[in-house]
């Protein structure tokens, strides 16, 4: 199976969870690509059986600009697609935090919840990607 994690990452937050679940991917045996939106060519999503967007979330709730032109350039909404992205509750608090994730999974209509990771994700949040990721791949949602 093929699987590409298309990430935006600033601080590296992201990036760290986008790395996380490209080695639990390749530990399964998936051929995994990595995708820097804004740096990297554009992908041709029809050639993954999993497409994973990692962003994080600007400006009191809004999408970054990187993460829409991603979504341009792919030009269709896939089916495939499972989101995730990083925060900080701290400015925003609950309401706002993690809200480009929201906005992702909701304008894809996705089959899975996304993955919302308080900064970095390190410690006992490492252990809710590993989780969010089994629902994703082996039960087709997230798993209670």
């Amino acid at each position: 199976m093929r699987a590409v994690i298309a990430y935006l990452s600033y601080s590296g937050n992201t990036q760290e969870v986008a790395e996380m679940i490209a080695s639990n991917l390749e530990e399964q045996g998936f051929l995994v690509d990595r995708h820097r939106m804004g740096i990297d060519p554009p992908i041709h999503a029809n050639e993954y059986d999993f497409i994973f967007i990692g962003t994080f979330t600007w400006d009191r709730g809004a999408t970054p600009e990187e993460v829409k032109d991603f979504v341009l350039e792919v030009g269709y909404k896939p089916n495939n697609v499972a989101v995730f992205g990083t925060g900080d509750t701290q400015f925003g608090g609950d309401e706002l935090f993690c809200k480009a994730v929201d906005k992702l999974v909701h304008f894809y209509q996705s089959k899975w919840s996304g993955l919302k990771i308080e900064q970095s994700p390190r410690g006992a949040q490492e252990a809710l990607i590993e989780h969010w990721l089994e629902g994703v791949i082996h039960h087709g949602k997230i798993l209670a």
